[in-house]
């Protein structure tokens, strides 16, 4: 006798955002990416297929940082540019510079861009304000959104067409508030990622997962205000652990350094991708190749 698996059916769904604009939208971009449209839990295929895959972005910064590894876009559907406080010389970064910075990685790829700014308020609206204005029409996405700086970033993001994204720490009520605040500015819900924050693997991933979870269960609820695709950056957490920087001094159980580390940030991002992540930020090439690797796999309905 057939067993009958049960299905849930939710009333909410997540909303579908694209990045990204081509010329036929009035920007330069070969290709787009669409995330988000989720109308079940991740990867439950026999109730819902996925309708979009997560998005794997790859990190670039102007300026060769030192305490991470610069790696290309090989493989990556989102570009990620991180601007820093300072240039090469060590003087801040000024908007022109920040401008010149956006402008020559749109025009060496095609793909949507993310960009960044270094996380100080003044100096992030100051160069997220001039990157938007230059880049008018390309559907960048800006931010980070936080509750203290976040209404300059949308006033920009709503005059040139582009998105953003917020960010607040672990928890859900946060979270929804400043989507509340971005909103009542007029900025809609299709122009928003939500980034929760995470931490890496053994330093408190398991908070951030079930904040992810409990925010895509709110969605497919109905609570509109966590129906946001999630953006998160394993990159970001999982180098500036011990584990990945470290290669000397520790036990040799640990195993290769390098290997270690790759594998720090891949297992991060692949746990957050079950999670429900929609847009995922690396630093290393071989973590994305492993990274899209396993999502194939989630991906296949056996």
């Amino acid at each position: 006798m057939p067993i009958e698996i049960p299905k849930d059916r939710w009333p909410g769904a997540v909303k579908a955002v694209t990045l990204g604009a081509t010329a036929q939208d009035g920007g330069t971009r070969t290709s787009t990416v669409t995330v988000g449209g989720e109308r079940t839990l991740p990867f439950l295929h026999f109730e819902e297929a996925p309708p979009h895959r997560p998005a794997i972005a790859l990190e670039i910064t102007p300026v060769r940082p030192d305490d991470w590894s610069v790696c290309g876009s090989v493989g990556a559907d989102l570009i990620v540019v991180s601007l820093r406080l300072q240039d090469a010389a060590g003087d801040p970064v000024s908007p022109d510079l920040a401008v010149r910075s956006v402008t020559t990685v749109l025009e060496s790829t095609g793909l949507p861009l993310i960009v960044l700014g270094p996380g100080q308020a003044e100096v992030d609206n100051e160069l997220l304000v001039a990157v938007a204005d230059a880049a008018k029409g390309e559907r960048l996405a800006l931010g980070l959104c936080e509750h203290g700086n976040y209404r300059t970033i949308v006033a920009a993001a709503m005059a040139n067409d582009h998105l953003v994204v917020s960010r607040t720490p672990m928890d859900v009520n946060l979270a929804k508030q400043l989507i509340i605040l971005i909103t009542d500015m007029g900025l809609p819900l299709e122009r928003i990622l939500m980034d929760p924050t995470t931490a890496a693997l053994g330093y408190g991933i398991e908070y951030g997962y079930s904040v992810m979870e409990r925010l895509r269960i709110a969605a497919l609820q109905g609570d509109v205000m966590t129906q946001l695709p999630l953006f998160v950056n394993p990159g970001h957490e999982a180098w500036k652990t011990k584990e990945a920087k470290v290669g000397q001094g520790v036990p040799d159980a640990w195993g290769d350094w390098g290997e270690r580390a790759v594998s720090w940030e891949t297992v991060t991002a692949v746990a957050l991708i079950e999670a429900g992540a929609d847009v995922v930020v690396l630093r290393h090439p071989e973590s994305l190749t492993r990274v899209k690797a396993a999502v194939d796999e989630l991906m296949t309905v056996e």
